[in-house]
């Protein structure tokens, strides 16, 4: 159950940092308006997709450790 906490933790920090580092790079770029709108929506699909792909894997692990947890208390049960 501590690896489920720990996931979670990093797939906070993750988020938490990709804004940070996307805000950042916003701030201090040197393009228009527009062009900076054109961006904002090209990094927000990236990190949307990132987030779906590090949520999925996060889902799956919680999937196999409830596997393995049913997989030892059928064989105390036997």
């Amino acid at each position: 159950m501590e690896n489920c906490n720990n996931s979670i933790k990093l797939v906070g920090a993750l988020m938490i940092g990709t804004a940070i580092g996307t805000g950042i790079g916003i701030l201090f770029a040197p393009d228009k308006g527009r062009e900076t709108r054109k961006k904002i929506v090209g990094q927000s699909g990236d990190l949307t997709d990132g987030i779906k792909n590090k949520v999925g894997e996060f889902l799956d692990s919680i999937k196999q450790e409830m596997d393995a947890m049913n997989k030892k208390a059928e064989d105390i049960k036997s």
